[in-house]
């Protein structure tokens, strides 16, 4: 099965990618897997106030995961598999990819205006060729009907 890889976060953008991610799968039979990326946190000299951070950022990302998931069960009817690492975004996805070889392609959103954030810029940049998968990059000006016509 095709898996289109979706990394979101509270932006616009990524709901986009979403969208169009799951509107393809729904075409070409395939799945959606979302991603939901936590920083790294910085080191905090009492450890119980760390596992408290941690654990609202890990609740925080659930959270958001399991509202985007929703609405895509409710639009397409699929279930995404769902994932939430704590880490650097890069080396997480290329971790991910590499474990999976039903990832087909990752979808991210840009911005509608402004810089397109640091994911579509470090994959669409540095690393634009050594993906082993397409990269498919989903402008945040398209309209929900422009998505469904496209996808």
């Amino acid at each position: 099965m095709r898996i289109y890889l979706v990394v979101i976060d509270e932006s616009p953008e990524s709901e986009i990618a979403l969208r169009f991610a799951a509107r393809r799968a729904v075409k070409t039979g395939g799945g959606v897997e979302i991603l939901a990326l936590m920083p790294p946190t910085e080191f905090v000299a009492f450890g119980s106030v760390q596992a408290t951070i941690e654990e609202e950022a890990r609740l925080h990302a659930e959270a958001l995961v399991a509202s985007a998931a929703g609405t895509l069960i409710e639009e397409s009817g699929l279930r995404p598999s769902i994932t939430v690492r704590q880490g650097d975004g890069p080396k997480i996805i290329r971790e991910m990819i590499a474990g999976n070889p039903a990832i087909a392609a990752l979808v991210l959103g840009a911005a509608a205006s402004g810089a397109p954030g640091p994911l579509v810029s470090h994959f669409a940049g540095a690393d634009a060729g050594v993906l082993p998968i397409p990269l498919m990059i989903i402008p945040g000006s398209l309209s929900r009907e422009a998505i469904d016509r496209l996808s």
